[in-house]
């Protein structure tokens, strides 16, 4: 993009573009299906990155029980896994926030521009993802996995959230920032600006072949728009 407005809002990816979790996750999800099916189900056979956590679960249970959930048997998952993750995450050797995250999130701050998440991960589970590095407090809305299964909606939906906020907004003035192709593609199809970040499963030129305004390699230095 030749002219790069400064962002009114910025919504941010949990997983592997502020923190990584250590694999808490997975291990979670795994105890879950433990827990109630005595089955250690390994979400990494069944799902790639960037998935919503309902689509993760549903495509986990079908792959491992060969049929698919009811609803109630879907809620009790979802429930089994947070129970774990909130213990998981505090304890997990390898996590870490990722370089420049928190530098960022305070000069968006700074600059008055208002933090919003839109994770793939549900509310409960997204949020018990960030407590350990305190970063909650940087976030006043999101939009989650448990708000819609499909990532453009929710993407959408959370831009939806901040023009409540802050009032109407035009495309250029949202900024989505992710380390997948889908949270890339979820921003084009809300017509907000998609920021890349090269922090996880993808390159920068992975991530710029999947069509990012702007591509990262981390979010050290100065963000785009600033």
């Amino acid at each position: 993009m030749d002219t790069v407005t400064k962002p009114v809002v910025v919504l941010f990816d949990v997983d592997e573009t502020l923190i990584h979790t250590g694999g808490a996750g997975g291990r979670s999800w795994k105890a879950a299906f433990e827990k109630l099916y005595g089955i250690p189900a390994d979400i990494g056979e069944h799902t790639s990155a960037g998935e919503t956590d309902p689509s993760v679960a549903r495509e986990t249970f079908v792959g491992v029980m060969g049929r698919d959930p009811s609803d109630d048997e879907l809620v009790r998952l979802y429930g089994q896994y947070l129970l774990h993750l909130a213990d998981d995450i505090m304890v997990a050797e390898q996590y870490r926030v990722l370089p420049g995250a928190e530098e960022t999130l305070v000069a968006l701050g700074k600059a008055g521009v208002l933090l919003g998440l839109v994770s793939g991960a549900m509310e409960g589970a997204a949020r018990t993802k960030l407590v350990r590095a305190n970063l909650n407090r940087y976030f006043i809305f999101g939009a989650y996995g448990s708000d819609s299964p499909d990532r453009p909606e929710l993407t959408r939906l959370a831009i939806e959230k901040a023009a409540r906020l802050h009032g109407q907004l035009t495309p250029s003035q949202v900024f989505v920032v992710g380390d997948t192709p889908r949270d890339l593609e979820a921003a084009r199809a809300a017509n907000a600006v998609s920021v890349g970040v090269a922090s996880g499963h993808y390159s920068v030129d992975e991530l710029r072949a999947a069509g990012g305004d702007h591509v990262l390699e981390s979010l050290e230095g100065t963000f785009p728009g600033l």
